[in-house]
């Protein structure tokens, strides 16, 4: 199992500004939807960085990979950015199965929600997960909606009425050889604790989450 994160800094304009690096000690497949090292293959390395909720950059790849060349970073990984301060990350963990969440829910809304909106800020619920057995390709993306069904569920239990937020993202970590599993639904060998976990970390940050001022609304000047 990957050990949990590490909580660092970088600097920009004066301030310390907080990120979790997840520094896999051998690398994993993954599933991820973030904007840096998305889509299905092996990677080394997570981060997932605090943004002002002001943030408007329209190459967060770009950004990413320059703070990984700041930590040192190497090798394909994954980068996530939100607006909440990534030091409230929880961790659940059920049956071997891991999962860490940030979660910022300033910007609740329905997957299906009605006409043309604005582009949300950057509250952001992300979701790292562990799973000890190697999964399909299938089972990956089977995974990706396993943890989203059950934020969705965490959510409609602490009195949140939505799916999430429009910018929230998740990525799914696994070993990269053995037998494949061929299924990552909630009633799965696997999806089944990935649901749990993922339901017990979203729905323990999320009541904090709804009243806390975020971090960059606290440091902005």
């Amino acid at each position: 199992m990957p050990s949990a994160p590490t909580l660092a800094a970088r600097s920009e304009e004066g301030l310390d500004v907080p990120l979790l690096v997840w520094r896999l000690s051998r690398p994993r497949l993954a599933i991820s939807s973030a904007p840096l090292g998305g889509g299905i293959g092996v990677r080394e390395w997570v981060v997932n960085a605090t943004v002002p909720i002001s943030y408007r950059r329209d190459d967060p790849d770009v950004h990413l990979t320059g703070l990984a060349d700041q930590l040192g970073l190497r090798g394909p990984g994954v980068g996530l950015l939100t607006g909440v301060d990534v030091a409230r990350v929880v961790d659940a963990t059920d049956t071997g199965v891991r999962v860490w969440a940030t979660v910022g829910l300033g910007s609740p809304t329905w997957a299906a929600a009605a006409g043309e909106e604005a582009p949300a800020r950057v509250g952001t619920v992300n979701i790292v997960a562990w799973v000890p057995a190697r999964l399909s390709e299938a089972a990956l993306v089977n995974a990706v909606a396993t943890v989203t069904e059950a934020k969705s569920q965490a959510l409609w239990e602490i009195g949140v009425e939505a799916t999430g937020t429009a910018t929230d993202a998740v990525t799914v970590l696994c070993p990269s050889d053995g037998p494949a599993e061929p299924y990552g639904g909630p009633r799965s060998r696997w999806g089944a604790p990935l649901a749990r976990a993922a339901h017990h970390a979203v729905r323990a940050g999320g009541p904090d989450s709804r009243t806390e001022v975020p971090w960059s609304v606290r440091h902005e000047r």
